[in-house]
């Protein structure tokens, strides 16, 4: 008999488990459409911030909510709005930076250009590149590769060989270092002051490297990983000279101009090759401007111009293609009577005129941003500004 109420009492507790996980169920389907749409009404571009959020409903009567975020307020949003709903459930949310990295949750890019990959693999999608000395938040670790978030906040995979981690401390104490950067569009740092040594590194325009010393009319430089060369001094100006300069139209456009012919590279961001955006971006770096990385996010930045007239324009101007303003596919740089500088296929000048032999039919325009007026502002930060280059009080 005892073991009959024994029985029984663990069938009812069972069903009363079974009715509590049911009537959850009975929601869950709604619940968890509810929490799709809340993660992308507080993350709607996933290209700069991490949320990845999903719910695992068990036997037990607890749900379990799995994923991943960046973003600490957000998390707690996502919390909230479970307890809002009294739902019960398991917190498995893992908060990047991840744990595993310890203090070590900064870097700089130690290659001429390092590439940025959409997944920890070498065979993934490139997505984007950074330049050497690029400040980078590590987020995550894989295998041999750390998820990294640029100074545009681009978030990818990087190779461990294309980075080296550092401290907030350590970063602290880069950004007050002698720095420089290397303003010709390609060149080499060699093991001795003369073009005799061994090369250390090749480089291109945009690198940003410590200085150590002058030695004849080379600067001794220290490259974030540690390594030393030299380079012609002539080829490179100073960090604080060049950020704190006024952008130089004229001289912008010179670098854009140099670049042509030179080959479309989806992913790519750097004098060796680009994709569209990423030419773009480059070329406005070389003025101390920091751009969002895509095309279709460049797009909702800067000051809207009425394109209709081409009168509205002024050089230097960014052109948008595309199927409409809000499905941006393609962006080059306004030079004058018609003419822009783009990259697809090779870096060349393509004309919105449809009269021009350079127009081309199948490039939809469908809007025009103007950079130089929105310095600091949303999506276009002057590098002496952001903080990550910079000790700000």
């Amino acid at each position: 008999m005892k073991n009959f109420y024994k029985i029984f009492g663990c069938l009812i507790l069972l069903l009363c488990a079974g009715t509590m996980v049911m009537a959850q169920n009975l929601s869950y389907k709604t619940l968890t459409q509810e929490l799709q749409t809340l993660q992308k009404q507080l993350v709607p571009d996933k290209r700069v911030a991490i949320l990845k959020i999903e719910l695992k409903d068990t036997l037990q009567a607890k749900v379990v909510v799995l994923g991943e975020t960046d973003l600490p307020e957000v998390k707690t949003q996502i919390i909230r709005f479970l307890t809002d709903k009294k739902i019960s459930f398991v917190d498995s949310i893992r908060l990047l930076p991840d744990a595993v990295l310890g203090d070590k949750i900064w870097a700089l890019a130690t290659l001429s250009v390092s590439n940025i990959r959409a997944l920890p693999d070498d065979a993934s999608e490139l997505v984007s590149q950074a330049l050497m000395g690029t400040p980078l938040k590590v987020l995550d670790y894989n295998n041999k590769f750390y998820r990294v978030q640029t100074p545009e906040q681009y978030i990818g995979w990087m190779d461990a060989g294309g980075l080296f981690l550092f401290s907030q401390n350590e970063l602290d104490q880069w950004k007050g270092s002698n720095r420089y950067i290397f303003n010709s569009m390609t060149g080499f740092a060699y093991d001795a002051p003369g073009k005799k040594g061994e090369v250390v590194s090749d480089l291109v325009i945009g690198d940003l490297f410590e200085v150590e010393s002058t030695v004849r009319r080379f600067l001794k430089i220290r490259i974030p990983d540690g390594r030393f060369g030299y380079v012609r001094k002539s080829d490179c100006i100073s960090f604080y000279d060049w950020s704190n300069s006024e952008p130089n139209m004229k001289s912008m456009l010179s670098v854009a101009r140099h670049m042509m012919g030179s080959p479309y590279l989806w992913g790519g961001a750097s004098s060796k090759a680009t994709d569209c955006s990423g030419f773009v971006k480059l070329v406005y770096y070389t003025q101390g401007i920091i751009l969002a990385r895509d095309a279709s996010q460049q797009a909702r930045y800067g000051e809207s111009i009425d394109f209709k007239m081409m009168d509205n324009l002024q050089a230097g101007d960014l052109l948008f293609f595309g199927r409409s303003a809000q499905r941006v596919r393609h962006v080059g740089i306004y030079l004058g009577k018609g003419d822009f500088i783009n990259s697809s296929g090779m870096v060349h000048i393509s004309s919105i005129n449809p009269a021009d032999s350079k127009f081309i039919t199948s490039r939809n325009f469908v809007s025009a941003r103007r950079i130089i007026h929105s310095l600091n502002t949303e999506g276009i930060v002057r590098v002496k500004d952001h903080p990550w280059y910079t000790i700000k009080p």
